[in-house]
């Protein structure tokens, strides 16, 4: 399939103001902690200090004798959760693991484990409570990473748990021939025919890389207010990617109908995938319907680290068979992935997404989701690609040094293009893979001359299918001749101003005519998370759908004033209603009449659109390493990628500079730390090391605009795919400046001292 040319736009790619914008920098926007109800109750979380322990006992009596201390819950007020698989989102759970994960049930599984809560009149009898509740503890020996724990006579972490082959998303498959310790299940994608592949290589060269765990960093901590009142009725007002999926848990877990339940976003600091799944949410209605009254509970920062999902540690061995010129016949890895306490890493994205960006005949990818003692993972921008991103770019690198070819030469003679089939057998249409290298290879970075001693320039591709589900949308033309633009999307990267000026577009009116909202979840349809890339894509369609339908009644409107038949009456793209004898009506000037030709004219549409285009991106960086103290400094960086067309510019140059950001920071500086029994040695953003303004220089971006045919404008998601080179790119530069390929991240200066250091 052609992509179709770039049309010129009115309002889609310009670059207006954001209508969230004033209230957010003048400090009137209300996030989740700025909820105030009366009665409010302050809720606080019990954790476990062990990895891994039996509980024994846990007594609540001292708690709950201290005065303004109002009640203390365990998983036994919640109701018994059902062997079942729940959506979340991007990633799905069982029910039963998904309750465990919210409150353990007989055993605490990581440090960090919420094990009771409470709610008291002051956040600070709540905090001085805590330290009453007498916890009995049992512990047991934990795992800790996969490589532990896929050993031979590992302590299982779930006893009764065998390795199944994961078929399907929600529905695991039968049990694998090989049961490996704490591996929950096993996914081989593969085409061609391997040993073929093998046989028909020149070179064939094998590594073995590792990735730390790295947090997702958001700036807002995870948040939740309760109120479950007389009539059997929550609310629930927090900050959360989907309220959707979160009302949908919630259900589940409390086995509530979703009609009792409404759910209110509130402005959102960042989530990343990190805020979808539940955390606090279940337990402050559950102390909400024990007390009578709101619950509201914030979690302190070191809580996020020790109690929320990070992305997985990973370990990924990858073998590339080539010719001599370069062309690649065969492709293989192995990757396991710590899912933490509960079966669920990204990792068949990672098997899915590392050779997505090449022409490769015969692969092969087998894929572990593998049980530790650690926090449950989650979603976390592009899951699971950086990981296997940084093992196959790696490993292309040292093929290009090996075969003497320019790193990017070697990529664009293997590139994916319109019919490539990937690794799950499914062909490409309508990619912009070739254009992105091309404008690498153009580009002034990739041109420029790299000077100075212990420098080196890094390149790698990354890839991600980008998301579709379902969205609703809501528009009403009001008298004014403005438009209400209702919405289920939370808007984390400027979603409602992306999702307006489509609307304004279809409509051919200005940007500010256009007023958009984000409400509850009674008062939109069904609309699935803001993840996955999916939201400018598919609440696009929905609003433009809905534009559509709001053409059509008014020129029906029209017709009936001017009484002719509705076929001789056109809404032009201009936004001006034209019939015969050039009779003809501003949208403006429509809308003011609507009163008297029948009342309110609204366009709703739900969607479930499939026509996602895949994004590439390509990253290029220098960097410099101190010979001294292996500090590694980023001297220059661009992001090329292929964004179908940007609606608003700003916006996604924002997307690409943030996502490399984080790649840089886990490619350097950020991981857990834990001690030999499982603790977490860092939880605060003192010790976990993200990068600042500081240690990353102006992120430049190229923006190449291959439109998506499947999009009314040509979008395609931009926000995953800007994690995804990074770390390979750093990786990649660090060779070049040292001669030393780091295959552990993060590259912090203890792990690259101990490669540059020669053994003594």
């Amino acid at each position: 399939m052609v992509a179709p040319a770039k049309k010129p736009y009115r309002v889609v790619g310009s670059r207006p103001v954001r209508p969230d914008g004033t209230d957010k920098v003048t400090g009137r926007a209300n996030y989740g902690a700025d909820i105030r109800l009366p009665g409010m109750l302050y809720g606080r979380v019990l954790r476990s200090p062990h990895a891994h322990a039996r509980i024994v006992r846990i007594d609540a009596a001292k708690a709950l004798a201290l005065p303004g201390v109002k009640a203390v819950i365990t998983q036994a007020d919640f109701p018994a959760a059902e062997d079942a698989i729940t959506d979340l989102g991007e990633t799905a759970s069982n029910l039963k693991w998904l309750v465990d994960n919210v409150l353990a049930s007989d055993r605490a599984l990581y440090h960090g484990h919420a094990v009771a809560a409470l709610a008291a009149t002051d956040p600070h009898v709540a905090e001085d409570a805590l330290a009453l509740i007498e916890v009995e503890y049992e512990e047991l020996p934990p795992v800790l990473s996969v490589h532990e724990a896929m050993a031979e006579g590992a302590p299982r972490v779930h006893p009764n748990m065998h390795t199944v082959e994961m078929l399907a998303r929600f529905s695991p498959g039968p049990r694998s021939e090989h049961d490996i310790p704490n591996a929950a299940s096993h996914l081989r994608l593969e085409i061609g025919d391997l040993d073929q592949g093998f046989a028909e290589a020149e070179v064939v060269i094998e590594r073995e890389y590792e990735t730390g765990t790295a947090h997702q960093g958001y700036i807002e901590p995870h948040n939740g207010t309760a109120l479950w009142n007389e009539s059997g009725e929550l609310t629930v007002w927090l900050s959360t990617q989907g309220p959707f999926m979160m009302r949908d848990q919630l259900a589940r877990v409390l086995k509530l109908p979703v009609s009792k339940i409404r759910v209110i976003p509130m402005e959102i600091g960042g989530g990343f995938g990190g805020k979808i799944p539940v955390y606090m949410e279940p337990m402050a209605a559950v102390l909400s319907k024990k007390t009578g009254r709101p619950v509201k509970m914030i979690m302190q920062r070191d809580e996020v680290l020790f109690g929320t999902g990070p992305t997985s540690a990973t370990y990924v061995r990858v073998k590339l068979g080539a010719k001599r010129d370069g062309t690649l016949t065969a492709a293989e890895a192995y990757l396991a992935y710590e899912a933490g306490a509960y079966p669920g890493s990204p990792v068949g994205a990672g098997g899915m997404c590392m050779f997505s960006p090449y022409s490769v005949p015969n692969q092969r990818a087998d894929c572990y989701d593998v049980i530790v003692n650690k926090p449950k993972v989650s979603a976390y921008r592009a899951p699971g690609a950086p990981a296997g991103s940084f093992a196959m770019e790696s490993t292309l690198d040292e093929l290009a040094e090996q075969l003497d070819i320019d790193p990017l030469e070697l990529r664009q003679r293997n590139a994916a293009v319109d019919g490539t089939r990937r690794i799950d057998g499914a062909a490409f249409q309508s990619i912009g893979n070739e254009a992105v290298m091309r404008a690498a290879a153009e580009s002034p970075h990739w041109n420029s001359e790299l000077q100075g001693e212990n420098r080196g320039r890094g390149i790698a591709m990354g890839y991600w299918g980008n998301g579709g589900l379902e969205s609703s949308a809501y528009a009403t033309v009001n008298r004014d001749g403005t438009v209400g633009l209702v919405l289920g999307s939370v808007d984390i990267g400027g979603q409602r101003a992306a999702l307006a000026m489509q609307i304004a577009e279809t409509l051919g009116i200005d940007y500010e005519q256009v007023k958009p909202i984000v409400v509850d979840t009674d008062s939109i349809g069904f609309t699935a998370v803001t993840g996955g890339s999916r939201t400018t894509f598919a609440t696009g369609w929905a609003v433009h759908e809905a534009g559509l339908e709001i053409r059509r009644e008014l020129e029906a409107r029209a017709a009936r004033i001017w009484e002719v038949d509705a076929s001789l009456v056109h809404y032009d793209d201009d936004g001006v209603i034209r019939g015969p004898e050039d009779r003809s009506f501003t949208f403006r000037e429509i809308a003011g009449q609507l009163h008297r030709t029948g009342g309110t004219v609204q366009g709703k549409a739900d969607v479930m659109p499939e026509g996602t285009g895949p994004a590439f991106a390509c990253h290029i960086v220098d960097v410099e390493v101190d010979p001294d103290t292996a500090k590694v400094e980023v001297l220059r960086y661009t992001a090329i990628q292929d964004v179908g067309t940007a609606i608003h510019p700003d916006y996604v140059e924002g997307q690409i500079q943030g996502g490399a950001v984080q790649g840089i920071g886990m490619a350097l500086t950020e991981e857990y730390v834990y001690d030999d029994q499982g603790r977490l040695r860092n939880a605060s953003l003192l010790d976990y090391r993200m990068p600042t303004t500081l240690d990353v220089p102006q992120i430049d971006t190229i923006l190449v605009e291959e439109p998506n045919p499947g999009h009314p404008y040509g979008v395609r998601g931009v926000g995953e795919v800007p994690i995804v080179p990074p770390l390979a790119a750093v990786a990649n530069a660090i060779h070049q400046a040292t001669g030393v390929r780091t295959r552990r991240l993060p590259a912090s200066p203890r792990v690259l001292l101990e490669e540059l250091l020669p053994e003594e």
